[in-house]
């Protein structure tokens, strides 16, 4: 069983940086690295939004609204995938999940993990 526990999450001023983690366990790692992760986030009362991907040779891709301030990166060998976010907004106040990534209209493969709360404060 696929198990995802993001990690790094806390209080940060506006204009301040947070790294988050996701660890992957329940797959190898040569399996590991065929997915494509993705960062999701969701705040209270609205769907959770897919903000970044990346693929299993690194390529990443970000929703219009983190691009230029957040970096999703992986370490294949760890089954980890990491999200830097430099800086931060009132807007990006959220609770942070990992998962896969399979398309606009295909759900993630694996349950949700508990996710990471980020709160920025102004």
């Amino acid at each position: 069983q696929v198990q995802l526990v993001e990690s790094g999450g806390g209080l940060v001023q506006a204009g301040g940086s947070l790294r988050l983690s996701c660890a992957v366990s329940g797959v190898s790692v040569r399996t590991y690295s065929m997915y494509v992760m993705g960062w999701y986030r969701q705040t209270p009362g609205k769907q959770r939004e897919l903000i970044a991907t990346i693929s299993g040779s690194g390529i990443g891709n970000y929703v219009d609204s983190v691009k230029g301030r957040f970096t999703i990166s992986r370490d294949n060998d760890k089954n980890m995938v990491y999200l830097q976010m430099n800086s931060l907004k009132t807007d990006d106040t959220a609770v942070y999940y990992c998962n896969d990534y399979r398309g606009t209209y295909t759900t993630p493969r694996w349950s949700w993990g508990q996710g990471t709360q980020v709160i920025v404060s102004s």
